[in-house]
């Protein structure tokens, strides 16, 4: 089965709660609820239980607009198989196969091939006009080839040169940029098996920077605040629409966790100067997490950049130690930038 790519970054510990914050302030910081944390292993942490309602409110699926009807191919083709030539990371990338063949209780499958980024990061879903809704294929990954996968739906179709039918698909890597082919093929039912083409997509995502964050950063309780930048340019050729950044914390010493009230983060907002951003506690783990102010226009056009001032101060009442922290960014629920900015607090 596939894991989630959040799962899949977890690490057991401190570490974990820190790659847990930072993919959950990017869907659902300002809900102060955090999601259930995983670590490698696949077990959940000892708080997990009472954040599954809240979860699966949050994602469970909803009828949908139909996509458009897309027919491809020629009349030649018993299948075709269409794919945009770019995929950027977290956005839902078209996708079809047109079939020109009788199907009886066949199969379509989808095998796929990655370069940069792992194959159990993708998602693809098929269009089932009688729910209005986007379902899973069913996915088979691994076997020591992390970069092939393999996804299969059912489908049974009385289709012909002259009277193609078309399944609407979509594809979505949650990781990494890198390359994707997928080779598409039909088992019809009756003893046949069907290629089509393979079609290619270059998978990219936003350039994201931080400036004015430095290994070995300490910082005194009392004392002055750090200024740093977190810059997201569309370096792609996709509007971003829902476009979020975010900032977790994590750190405790002698029994003592440390709070929001221990930390005062401020963003530069254009227009209104500096505000304080509010930390929130995490709801499943031992951590506290922010939203940050959005900066620029949504969606994210191609060639825009939104800009995130902040600066942190450590108050008087924060514990002296080594504080786990990071900023993120992406789109709706997907991460597709995290820095993690560890830093040290002294009495002095």
């Amino acid at each position: 089965m596939r894991q989630s790519v959040r799962a899949r970054r977890a690490a057991a510990g401190s570490a974990a709660a820190v790659a847990a914050g930072l993919a959950l302030v990017v869907g659902a910081a300002g809900t102060g609820q955090a999601a259930p944390l995983h670590t490698d292993a696949g077990a959940q942490s000892p708080s997990a239980a009472s954040c599954g309602a809240a979860t699966a409110a949050r994602t469970a699926p909803a009828a949908e607009t139909a996509p458009a009807p897309g027919i491809t191919g020629s009349a030649a083709q018993k299948i075709s198989y269409s794919l945009a030539g770019e995929a950027p990371v977290g956005l839902w990338t078209s996708s079809s196969v047109t079939l020109r063949t009788p199907v009886s209780k066949g199969t379509v499958s989808l095998d796929v091939t990655t370069s940069g980024f792992s194959a159990a990061s993708l998602e693809i879903q098929r269009y089932v006009p009688t729910t209005h809704r986007w379902v899973d294929l069913h996915s088979s990954v691994g076997g020591g080839l992390p970069d092939k996968g393999t996804f299969t739906f059912p489908v049974s179709v009385a289709a012909s040169p002259g009277h193609p039918a078309s399944v609407a698909l979509r594809v979505k890597d949650l990781d990494r940029p890198g390359r994707l082919s997928v080779a598409a093929s039909v088992k019809d039912g009756h003893g046949h098996t069907y290629r089509a083409p393979v079609r290619n997509a270059v998978v990219d995502q936003p350039t994201t920077t931080l400036t004015g964050w430095s290994r070995g950063t300490a910082m005194v309780r009392g004392g002055a605040a750090k200024e740093f930048t977190l810059k997201v340019k569309n370096t792609t050729r996709r509007a971003y629409p829902a476009l979020n950044a975010g900032y977790f914390a994590y750190g405790q010493s002698n029994g003592h966790t440390l709070a929001p009230k221990d930390l005062k983060l401020q963003q530069y907002v254009p227009g209104h100067g500096w505000q304080r951003v509010s930390l929130l506690p995490g709801g499943c783990d031992p951590g506290m997490s922010a939203a940050l102010v959005p900066t620029a226009k949504s969606p994210l056009a191609p060639g825009a950049t939104a800009v995130y001032r902040m600066r942190l101060a450590v108050e008087g009442s924060a514990p002296v130690t080594n504080v786990e922290a990071g900023v993120s960014a992406g789109t709706g629920d997907t991460s597709f930038f995290y820095r993690m900015l560890p830093f040290v607090i002294r009495a002095r």
